[in-house]
């Protein structure tokens, strides 16, 4: 029997949080992981940050907007690659997730802006992409995706475990030594980055210091959980833009920031009571975790003291990036992204597009 092959990865993504583009190296047989390679992330101008927010919800993709982006994308390959001497033929696959516009799986309807084959030009490189579409297609809720590579990072940890991400979209994923259970929570840090954006021009709350001011408005995060997502069962998953924020409105800035921090926490504590047993520990990973208030307050809810996933060796701003150089090879060896246990799916499936350069 020969031993797998290892493969040397590079996966791209840009999250819900439209901060920017993260990209990581790993090697990987896609099972495990081998090793960890660099990570670079650059930041989108506030001006095409602007233009990709209008995007968002539109059912159409724009050709132009996508080529900026898929450039982007290619642009920061090659600054990875001068970084760090490598050369096009270092990289055996690229997994790019490309910008998710619209996510509506009741529609068999998700969008990501991307173009995959432009890429594979661009890079010299195989691309997969698209790697939502197969499982959306059959029922799936295309989200979370990261919870097989969840799984693959916390194979060595004391178990059960949740794994929370914060990202726009906030989603767990439990794993035990015979289950993998995803699913999106509820809001992460896009409620609360819009409207400090709205009502200050800044694009965050830095280090949570307008929450730590405010006061939570009891009302209106009661009126944030009564949504019916809450009570559905999983597996489930979300539109960035599933919640309106105007309830806020009557609010102070502080006090509306922090009525949403509080409905990022209590949404992710709710989570807690879909597990089939509780977690031995918490860890979270996503820029949520730079928020102390999001992360004091999910430890007082939970009960347990929450960590960052740094605690355990990872690099949380790179888990979503190397999550797709794991699936872009997962995706090559035709085994599966998808469970029925983390999208709904009726079996396990694998997913995304390649593109060879011509």
């Amino acid at each position: 029997m020969t031993d797998a092959k290892i493969y040397t990865a590079l996966g791209l993504m840009s999250g819900t949080s439209l901060d920017g583009i993260d990209v990581a190296i790993i090697q990987t047989d896609g099972t495990s992981i081998h090793s960890f390679g660099p990570f670079e992330t650059k930041p989108y101008h506030p001006e095409f940050r602007g233009r990709l927010r209008e995007a968002m919800g539109t059912r159409e993709i724009s050709a132009k907007l996508e080529r900026e982006l898929t450039h982007m994308h290619a642009e920061l390959i090659e600054e990875l690659s001068k970084k760090h001497d490598l050369v096009s033929s270092d990289i055996d696959i690229i997994g790019f997730h490309g910008q998710t516009i619209l996510h509506e799986p009741a529609n068999q309807l998700t969008l990501q802006l991307g173009d995959g084959a432009l890429l594979a030009e661009l890079t010299g490189r195989p691309v997969v992409n698209n790697f939502r579409a197969a499982d959306v297609a059959v029922g799936g809720e295309g989200a979370p995706l990261a919870p097989v590579y969840h799984r693959a990072l916390a194979a060595n940890l004391d178990q059960p475990i949740a794994i929370v991400n914060i990202g726009g979209v906030a989603n767990v994923s439990f794993i035990s030594s015979d289950k993998l259970l995803a699913f999106d929570t509820g809001p992460g840090n896009a409620l609360i980055d819009d409207l400090v954006l709205a009502r200050t021009g800044k694009s965050f709350d830095q280090d949570g210091q307008l929450a730590a001011k405010g006061r939570v408005d009891k009302s209106s995060l009661t009126n944030f959980l009564n949504h019916d997502f809450f009570e559905q069962p999983p597996p489930k998953s979300l539109d960035r833009n599933a919640f309106d924020i105007s309830v806020t409105d009557r609010l102070s800035l502080e006090n509306a920031v922090a009525t949403l921090v509080a409905f990022t926490t209590a949404a992710i504590t709710r989570s807690a009571s879909f597990f089939p047993e509780p977690a031995n520990q918490w860890l979270v990973t996503g820029g949520g975790r730079h928020n102390p208030m999001i992360m004091k307050e999910l430890s007082e809810r939970l009960g347990k003291v929450v960590q960052p996933v740094e605690s355990v060796g990872w690099n949380g701003d790179a888990i979503e990036a190397e999550a797709f150089a794991f699936m872009a090879v997962r995706s090559l060896l035709k085994l599966p992204l998808s469970f029925p246990s983390t999208t709904g799916v009726s079996e396990a499936m694998t997913g995304g597009d390649l593109h060879h350069p011509n």
